[in-house]
């Protein structure tokens, strides 16, 4: 089962509450009559800031953020179940004793040479383009992640901490990969802004910031 989002609010440098929409918009709400500096909250997975609307009460915002998660959740799964061309990926018929692996026919062209090849491996043609291509994406998974990671960590970096010393330099070592040269650049950051960047710039996009489902004091 895949879990719900989780987010991160910001009151100016200063951390609100992480965890769930609901969470952080009851945080943000409450914040808001006495805030003096920008309210932000940001979906650790993309790092993006989000909008959100808190008209009505405690209850009714509650229960409007968790139809919103619910429905990101539901659009992360139609993402993942579309082609990159955008079509719907479904399933064929499947003849009698044949596993349901939710394996698509399209047409793949090829030259003579690579056919010849692929029918002498071992399970044939199909079996040896479903293992190429699982090599493949196992190769450029890690080099995606990070460029992935150092994208959501920019996002919240920029809004929180453009105006801060050592921003540019800061930013070229996140791009660069150089973790430690960040990390000593941003100890000197509010300590709250440092840590979530440095959370983001290292966290796979399945996995957000375990900063637990809690608003701060």
């Amino acid at each position: 089962m895949q879990r719900l989002p989780s987010f991160t609010s910001f009151h100016g440098h200063q951390r609100l509450a992480s965890g769930s929409l609901a969470v952080n918009a009851l945080a943000v709400r409450q914040m808001l009559p006495t805030a003096v500096a920008p309210v932000l909250v940001f979906d650790d997975r993309t790092g993006r800031s989000i909008d959100l609307d808190l008209r009505g009460s405690d209850a009714e915002v509650q229960a409007r953020m968790d139809a919103q998660a619910q429905a990101m959740l539901q659009s992360d799964v139609g993402d993942a179940d579309r082609d990159s061309d955008g079509s719907v990926a479904e399933a064929g018929p499947r003849g009698r004793g044949r596993p349901k692996l939710g394996v698509v026919a399209r047409e793949v062209t090829l030259l003579p040479r690579h056919w010849d090849w692929l029918a002498s491996q071992p399970g044939g043609a199909s079996v040896a383009l479903r293992k190429l291509v699982e090599a493949a994406r196992k190769s450029g998974h890690a080099a995606e992640q990070q460029r992935l990671a150092r994208e959501r960590a920019y996002q919240p970096m920029l809004a929180l901490a453009g105006d801060l010393p050592g921003f540019e330099e800061a930013t070229r070592a996140l791009f660069a990969g150089d973790g430690q040269r960040l990390h000593a650049l941003l100890t000197d950051w509010p300590a709250d802004v440092g840590r979530y960047v440095l959370a983001l710039a290292s966290s796979s996009h399945d996995d957000a910031p375990d900063q637990g489902q809690e608003a701060s004091a």
